[in-house]
C-alpha cells in the first residue's frame, strides 16, 4: 500500500472519527437539555402549588442544646419551621417522605425515597426516566426517626436545579451570612431545622455516607473525621447525641464530591 493511500485512509478513519464524536456530544447535548426542560416544569408546577408554609411552633424542641450560651446554636432558636401539606404531593408521588429547602441555594423540593439508591438517580419526581434525577434520601434511613447520619443525594446539575445550586455554600458571601446556615425539612410527622457545620470537596468514599454507628467511640471518631474536613470553620459543637444529616452531589467529572453535613438543632411534631 502506497504511502499515500495510507495518509489518505488515515485522514478518512480520523474524519469518521471526529464526526462520531461531534455527534455523540450533540446527542448528549440534546438530551441534557430535554431532561433539564421536564425538570424545570415539573419544579414549576411544583412551586405554584400551595403546598408550603412558614410556621412559628409554640411547641418546638430544642435537640441537643449546648451548655454554651455562646455557641451559634443559640442563635437559631427563633428561626420559623418549614411546614408543608404532603396530601397532594404524596398523591402524585407516593415515594414523597419530605421537603428541603437549603437557605441561600435554589434547593426547595420535595424528597423522595426507594427501596435502594440507584431508581431517582435517573428518575424525576413524577417516577418518569429522565437523567436529571431527582432529590432522594438514602434507602436505609427514615427521616421520621433519624439514624446518627441521614445522608440525601441529588445531581448537581448545570442549570442549578437538584443539588447543582448547593456550590453556592462555597462562597465567601453565602457564608458571611448566618442566616445560610440552615436548613429546613418537613415531613409528614415532623418539622426540622438543622445547622450547618461542615462543608468539604472529597474524593468518592463510602465513609462520610456511613448511617449508622456500632459504638459512640466510632460515631464521635466520624464527627470529629467530618468536622475537620471542612473548608469552612462554623465554630459549631457536636456530639454523640447529635443527629447528622448529610447532602451529597457530585462536583466535578473527576468523580470528587462536594458534602455538606449539619446537625438537628430543633424540631416540632405535627398535630
Amino acid at each position: 500500500m502506497s504511502k499515500v493511500l495510507i495518509k489518505k485512509c488515515s485522514i478518512y478513519i480520523l474524519s469518521v472519527i471526529f464526526t462520531m464524536i461531534i455527534a455523540l456530544s450533540i446527542s448528549k447535548g440534546l438530551i441534557w437539555f430535554k431532561d433539564s426542560n421536564k425538570t424545570n416544569k415539573i419544579i414549576d408546577n411544583l412551586n405554584k402549588e400551595e403546598y408550603k408554609e412558614e410556621i412559628v411552633s409554640t411547641n418546638q424542641e430544642l435537640y441537643n442544646p449546648p451548655s454554651n450560651k455562646n455557641d451559634s446554636y443559640w442563635e437559631y432558636q427563633n428561626v420559623p419551621f418549614l411546614q408543608v401539606d404532603f396530601e397532594e404531593l404524596i398523591k402524585k408521588n407516593d415515594d414523597t417522605v419530605g421537603w428541603i429547602n437549603v437557605i441561600g441555594t435554589n434547593i426547595d423540593y420535595p424528597i423522595v425515597q426507594s427501596n435502594d439508591n440507584v431508581f431517582y438517580l435517573d428518575h424525576s419526581f413524577d417516577k418518569s426516566y429522565n437523567q436529571a434525577g431527582w432529590i432522594f434520601s438514602d434507602f436505609r434511613n427514615n427521616l421520621d426517626n433519624l439514624n446518627q447520619n441521614t445522608i440525601i443525594y441529588g445531581h448537581a446539575r448545570l442549570d442549578n436545579t437538584m443539588f447543582g445550586s448547593l456550590s453556592k455554600t462555597l462562597d465567601k458571601t453565602w457564608f458571611d451570612n448566618k442566616d445560610h446556615h440552615i436548613i429546613k425539612i418537613s415531613t409528614p410527622l415532623h418539622n426540622m431545622i438543622f445547622q450547618i457545620f461542615s462543608i468539604y470537596i472529597i474524593p468518592k468514599e463510602s465513609y462520610y455516607i456511613t448511617s449508622a454507628f456500632n459504638s459512640d467511640t466510632s460515631f464521635l471518631e466520624f464527627l470529629n473525621t467530618i468536622t475537620s474536613r471542612s473548608i469552612i470553620e462554623f465554630k459549631t459543637e457536636t456530639n454523640i447525641n447529635d443527629r447528622i444529616l448529610t447532602l451529597s452531589t457530585c462536583k466535578d467529572n473527576n468523580g470528587n464530591r462536594l458534602v455538606l453535613h449539619a446537625k438537628l438543632i430543633k424540631k416540632e411534631t405535627r398535630s
